[in-house]
């Protein structure tokens, strides 16, 4: 028995728990507003509110038309079955009992069970925003498939909809039939009794309509589905599109079952008010023979049976529609291709119609030498370069130069014992500078040759704005823009050296993040980012500050254009008096008709074994509709159309006007380092590498495929070449153009053609000038194809062998390896010159020790069967070509000339000279004495530099020797 006292403590209890309950909602109802508010400050800053208050307006109205669209249905099916149950049914004991638990709680399960599957088919509605945005505002693309005559735009932006629809109206026909049955059951309107099943007249009527409507909609999904057979595989899996087997039989056996289904659900709406299930279920036996029989056995026994062994006549149309639209929607259709019958002899003067090209020729590899630009410009430990730089080109002393570049960027993992929550914070907030090196030229000790570099910025670029406050290594988030009182705290850069230097200091002024100036808004930041130092530090704050975060221009990017797929690597130029970040976007769909479907990782990626998931992997169609550019001080996202003519681009302007500026808008100063994206030419190689071909029955029979090489420089072949930008004119240019490449080499290796080079591929990569004009010729796809019976050329991975097997680079490149050092072969270019294919390939050794960084020291170059080792560019295309290439290479500013060894079919020295006296000889060997006793004792000290310096000498001195002495 209870104590008078207990009431009142149940009370209490059940008020505090009650207490904090409000207490845990708030706060989790807090956290949301502050996910949601700070939302709403970002993209209020960076003017883009208009995207995501359209994107949360189609999301809620989803979200409200799914719940609402399965809610009430299921709750009506409930509602009627429980209403029209019989009135004096006779239940069994178990129902009895099953009722006296479920009917105290029947208003809860009756609201309940519709609420729980509504807030499912909410959430799953929601997430298909985007395909309803296109359906509302897609348009017609003028273009029609070849089997049904329809405008594309019916299948990039209607059909994906009206599927989704359908599918959602069976899920929501389905629950309902369930519930529906269930009620039923449970309120005696059906009845199972022995053998016997009793349905009161009621529940048919409720059952029977509810699965004839369903039977409507999935003949409507029949229906469409005979529009899906062009954007899937067919039959035999030969091309994504409608096949022969499709055409005559899997199409017209969708039409056949959609009808079927009608006139079964007709049986249903008279079983509805007849009484008879004889006929309905007669219906269903019907349909699922039909199904079958016509929508399986028919077309397996047609493709089998009668395609397959005629499947070169009767496939040869479909083919071609496969040809056509896949080649248009990768956007190859127009690709010139042009025979090149590949010559292998190395000729004297070959290269002089290509000196141009020569003299372009990048030697510095951007994927080698990030640890060199750490070396020598990194300059403090919170700064670093990425692992990969990037190539871009630009205008020096009048002329165009290829250049690899980068900026210098924070990295507060250097601080050390310096990294505290303030100063992490509120004092290094940035990086600082850009780096260029020019491409083709190395200095004296082998090191990159700068053209823009140190700190403060100096070089050919001019004056711009340094600093990096957005970059790709960024902190999470920084707090700018509140000096302490009236002096600056953010650090520049270091103004003195050793222990006494002092640091340059700035104030951020641009408007790059929310203001953090209020409480309300700084506690809103620390409840994101989960730091008291937001919302607590008093040195760091005042009404002007600001917080920086979502740093990453992809990530800044995709936010405020999240239709876009962006290509994987940004890079940074100097445009005008500013440093930018440049990012290509593109829109894709996997519903263009005809075109092949391929997955996005596989052809993007750069090995063999490993994908990169991307949100929308099968695609098959893709366009680079949009330029971005990112402010690397203040952040600023600009979007311009490039492609004007994309119907999936022109749909989201539709949908989110104004936020993608005209092609008019961009600046020639921008438009002068605007290139061809890689990802997209990585995709287009990948499509090309099958359907280069025009004849479809050289793509059914399979004998003509090409692939991408092996990268030749790893020790597995699981890692693909990737692309590469070079200055360089292709046959068909009238002059060097910047452009980007690949190989081809046969995708079935056989004993006759294994890995030699069967296509070179190029598109033009240089989208305008500094006066604002877009090239006519950018992106225009050049595909060189070598004759399959003329001279074999050497694809990048045999012509690496050919250049590790050489006895004069295997013999030098072991003596660099003396001591520890380690020797990292740079990128194998391939260039269309002097009438045949050329290989290039620099030479970069780093020593053993901490601090050791790469320094480019030598130069193979190969030419059909001959190799040749230098120490420059020129050397070894002077040795190639017999003494006189008639190139002018670039890679001439390396002290002392040196010297250059080769071998080979045919190789010859690079000069003979004249017959001297003995003591000419004497004297010249004695030199190359010293010479190899000071290399020795430079590799005895771990003194990589001296060594090659001497092997130079020691080279100049052995060959001054032979021509002294004839």
């Amino acid at each position: 028995m209870t104590t008078p006292a207990a009431a009142p403590a149940r009370r209490r209890r059940a008020a505090l728990a009650i207490t904090l309950g409000v207490v845990v909602v708030l706060l989790i109802g807090f956290f949301l507003f502050a996910g949601l508010y700070t939302d709403v400050l970002w993209f209020t800053q960076l003017g883009y509110q208009t995207v995501l208050f359209t994107e949360w307006l189609t999301i809620a109205s989803l979200f409200v038309v799914g719940f609402l669209g399965m809610a009430v249905p299921v709750f009506v099916s409930i509602q009627l079955a429980h209403r029209l149950r019989p009135v004096y049914a006779k239940l069994t004991a178990q129902l009895d009992r099953y009722q006296q638990v479920i009917e105290p709680l029947r208003r809860v399960v009756m609201f309940g069970v519709p609420a729980v599957v509504g807030l499912f088919a909410a959430v799953s509605a929601a997430t298909r925003w985007q395909p309803v945005l296109l359906f509302l505002h897609g348009g017609a693309t003028n273009t029609q498939d070849k089997q049904f005559g329809i405008d594309t735009g019916f299948y990039l932006f209607q059909l994906p909809a009206l599927h989704g629809l359908a599918a959602f109206v069976s899920a929501v026909l389905v629950v309902s039939f369930l519930a529906a049955v269930a009620t039923a059951y449970l309120y005696g309107g059906i009845r199972v009794t022995g053998r016997e099943l009793r349905v009161s007249r009621a529940a048919r009527a409720q059952i029977a309509l509810t699965f004839a409507l369903f039977l409507v909609v999935q003949a409507a999904s029949l229906f469409l589905d005979q529009y899906t057979t062009l954007y899937d595989s067919s039959t035999g899996d030969l091309i994504t599109g409608a096949a022969y087997a499709d055409a005559h039989a899997v199409i017209p056996g969708r039409l056949i079952l959609a009808v079927v289904a009608l006139i079964v659900a007709g049986l249903f709406v008279f079983t509805a008010f007849a009484g008879r299930w004889r006929l309905p279920a007669i219906g269903i036996v019907l349909l699922v023979v039909s199904g079958v029989l016509v929508g399986s056995i028919f077309p397996w026994a047609m493709y089998n049976l009668y395609v397959h062994p005629n499947g070169a006549s009767l496939e040869k149309t479909y083919l071609q529609h496969n040809i056509d639209a896949t080649k248009a929607a990768y956007g190859v259709g127009g690709v010139q291709q042009i025979p090149y019958n590949a010559t292998t002899s190395a000729q004297p003067g070959a290269l002089r119609s290509d000196a141009e090209t020569t003299a372009s020729i990048r030697i510095i590899d951007p994927n080698v030498v990030s640890p060199t630009f750490g070396q020598f410009q990194q300059f403090k430990q919170y700064y670093q370069f990425p692992a990969d730089l990037d190539v871009d080109r630009y205008t020096i002393g009048g002329k165009s130069q290829d250049a690899v570049v980068a900026v210098r960027e924070l990295n507060l993992d250097g601080l050390g014992s310096g990294s505290t929550a303030f100063n992490d914070a509120f004092v290094y907030t940035h990086g600082y500078g850009f780096v260029g090196a020019y491409g083709n030229k190395r200095s004296a000790d082998g090191t990159p040759q700068f053209f823009e570099s140190n700190i403060p910025t100096t070089g050919a670029l001019g004056s711009f704005e340094p600093r990096v406050y957005f970059g790709e290594s960024e902190p999470p988030y920084s707090i700018v823009g509140a000096p302490k009182g009236t002096k600056p705290i953010e650090i520049d850069y270091a103004t003195g050296s050793g222990a006494g230097g002092s640091q340059a200091s700035t104030t951020f002024t641009g408007s790059g993040g929310p203001s953090v100036g209020s409480f309300f808004n700084r506690l809103l930041y620390a409840l994101k980012f989960q730091s008291d130092q937001i919302l607590l530090s008093t040195n760091g704050l005042n009404a002007k500050s600001q917080i920086l975060y979502d740093r990453d221009p992809l990530t800044r990017v995709q936010k405020v254009a999240p239709y876009l797929t962006l290509d994987r690597n940004p890079y940074p130029a100097v445009v005008g008096r500013k440093l930018v970040w440049i990012v290509d976007g593109y829109t894709t769909s996997s519903y263009y008709p005809y075109s092949q479907q391929e997955s996005l990782s596989a052809a993007l990626s750069n090995s063999a074994d490993s994908e990169t998931p991307y949100a929308t992997d099968q695609v098959n169609y893709i366009r680079n509709s949009v330029k971005a550019t990112v402010d690397a001080y203040t952040g600023k996202v600009t979007l311009y159309a490039w492609d004007t003519q994309d119907p999936v681009l022109q749909a989201w302007q539709n949908v989110f006007p104004s936020t993608v500026q005209p092609l008019s808008q961009m600046s020639g100063a921008l438009m002068a380092h605007v290139r061809y994206p890689e990802d997209l030419f990585q995709v287009q190689r990948f499509i090309l590498g099958r359907y280069h071909v025009t004849d479809p029955t050289a793509l059914y029979q399979s004998d003509d495929a090409w692939r991408v090489p092996a990268e030749p420089t790893q020790s597995t072949s699981t890692f693909l070449q990737p692309p590469y930008y070079l200055t360089m004119q292709m046959p068909g240019q009238s002059s060097p153009a910047f452009t980007l490449y690949s190989t081809y080499i046969p995708a079935q290796n056989t004993a006759n053609a294994k890995g030699n080079l069967t296509g070179y591929l190029g598109v033009d990569a240089d989208a305008g000038t500094a006066g604002g004009t877009k090239r006519p010729d950018y992106g225009r796809l050049r595909l060189l194809v070598l004759p399959r019976n003329g001279a074999t050329v050497n694809g990048p991975g045999v012509e690496q062998n050919q250049f590790n097997a050489n006895t004069t680079v295997s013999t030098t490149l072991n003596l660099l390896k003396q001591g520890g050092s380690r020797v990292d072969l740079g990128n194998l270019l391939t260039l269309p010159v002097g009438g045949g294919l050329l290989y290039v390939q620099p030479v970069y050794v780093k020593s053993s020790s901490e601090t050791s960084y790469p320094v480019l020291q030598k130069v193979i170059a190969g030419f059909g069967s001959k190799v040749a080792f230098a120490d420059t560019l020129d050397e070894a295309l002077n040795t190639l070509f017999g003494g006189n290439s008639g190139a002018s290479a670039g890679d001439t500013n390396v002290s002392g000339g040196g010297g250059s060894s080769s071998s080979g079919s045919g190789s010859g020295s690079s000069s003979t000279g004249s017959k001297g006296t003995p003591a000419a000889v004497k004297q010249a060997l004695a030199d190359a004495a010293k010479a190899l006793q000071d290399r020795q004792n430079a590799y005895a000290k771990n003194d990589l530099v001296g060594a090659a310096q001497a092997d130079q000498r020691l080279q100049q001195d052995l060959q001054r020797a032979i021509q002294a002495g004839g």
